[in-house]
């Protein structure tokens, strides 16, 4: 359904996007996962064809995005990043622009988006700049909806958004899934890469791997340990730092995940080392990786 390959993106002397290859099936909801800076908004333009590529290739339903870029736009929705929407027009203003623009009307395609639109409905006399967050997501994904896409682009949905607000974004995706919309993602929330078929870890413009998320946590090559002592996280990393039988040590939330060679080393190994470096009450386990310790690991090592 979207087939990438080797796809360049240079801003004068960075590299925005280094010969990033994707394929995302036809009904898939796809994560693309990676920071702030990855390379996720600049590929996502350029699947929407607002943004001209400097190599490779991008196909959307089998139109080219720099050729057929009018066949993309009116086969796709997108949700950029930032809201985008008019402020200064209410709800149903914004709604009935967007069916306008493509040849449609609410009434035609009420409901497509009938299950997202009820729950602003009760506000459609109100000026868009002045929904909350939740409700300018969901009046986003009404007008990106409005014209029956076969494909979903969707930037970042759900940053600057509250929790409540994002768990009911990934259940309307769930539901856009079910009736055969392929769907593709981004955000820099780790944990919402579990909600998705298969993801793609990006990081510096490059894909360091693709699977889904419970095979890319299964896979994790490494052995995994979570450690806490009574010194603070930030003593305790840099005392780890210092055994050199480690990969790497970073903070997860109230303790400290280190990543050893697999087989190389034992808790009793790590506890002795701690012990000689002074330090008390230490706690460690060996746990199963995340998909955010997965990408912490392969941005290290590269590719996966």
């Amino acid at each position: 359904m979207i087939k990438i390959t080797n796809l360049k993106k240079n801003y004068t002397e960075t590299q925005a996007l280094r010969g990033v290859s994707l394929h995302v099936r036809r009904g898939e909801l796809f994560g693309l996962i990676g920071p702030d800076g990855a390379g996720k908004t600049s590929l996502m333009r350029i699947l929407m064809s607002l943004l001209l590529p400097d190599g490779g290739e991008v196909l959307m339903n089998g139109c080219d995005v720099v050729r057929d870029y009018r066949q993309v736009r009116a086969s796709t929705g997108y949700m950029p990043g930032k809201f985008s929407l008019y402020p200064d027009l209410t709800v149903q203003e914004n709604l009935e622009f967007f069916a306008a623009v493509f040849d449609t009307t609410i009434e035609k395609n009420y409901e497509l988006i009938k299950d997202i639109y009820q729950q602003i409905e009760p506000f459609k006399d109100r000026r868009a700049g002045k929904l909350s967050g939740g409700m300018k997501q969901k009046l986003a994904l009404s007008c990106a909806m409005i014209h029956r896409p076969e494909i979903l682009i969707l930037d970042e949905p759900t940053t600057g958004v509250d929790a409540v607000s994002r768990k009911e974004f990934w259940q309307m995706l769930h539901r856009l899934k079910a009736q055969g919309l392929t769907i593709l993602v981004s955000t820099p929330y780790m944990d919402e890469a579990t909600l998705c078929d298969r993801i793609a870890l990006i990081h510096s413009g490059e894909i360091l791997s693709v699977d889904t998320p419970q095979q890319l946590m299964n896979s994790f090559p490494e052995d995994l340990w979570t450690v806490r002592t009574s010194s603070t996280l930030y003593i305790t990393a840099q005392k780890l730092k210092q055994f050199d039988k480690l990969i790497s040590v970073n903070s997860f939330g109230q303790t400290l995940h280190v990543v050893s060679p697999k087989g190389i080393i034992t808790a009793d190994d790590i506890q002795t080392f701690l012990e000689k470096q002074n330090e008390k009450n230490i706690e460690i386990e060996a746990v199963s990786a995340t998909v955010e310790d997965v990408f912490m690991l392969f941005s290290v090592n590269g590719q996966g």
